[in-house]
């Protein structure tokens, strides 16, 4: 019977590995790329649960859809306006921001 020495290594020592510790550019960079990521990915998953298409939200704040799509998929230059406008005239949700110090 062999016994193996598995260690565990977490998502947030891989990123420390390869992009650096936070505040570090590299690392901090590669953080506010994965936000934008889930900023998309929470849009779409909200829209999915409303059965709405991405033609029906972009309707509901005069957008195209391939302005939806671009970001459901990578959130990359959303101004707070408009992301309050997906949020809330497009879903009809509530929109909350934090800020962290």
């Amino acid at each position: 019977m062999r016994v193996y020495n598995m260690e565990t290594t977490t998502l947030d020592q891989i990123k420390d590995k390869y992009y650096g510790v936070i505040g570090t550019p590299e690392r901090d960079r590669l953080e506010r790329d994965l936000e934008t990521l889930r900023i998309g990915l929470k849009i779409r998953s909200a829209r999915e649960k409303k059965d709405m298409t991405q033609e029906e939200l972009a309707n509901r704040i005069n957008k195209k859809r391939s302005f939806i799509s671009k970001v459901e998929n990578d959130g990359e230059n959303l101004t707070i306006k408009t992301l309050f406008d997906i949020v809330e005239r497009g879903l009809g949700g509530k929109l909350n921001i934090q800020v962290e110090l």
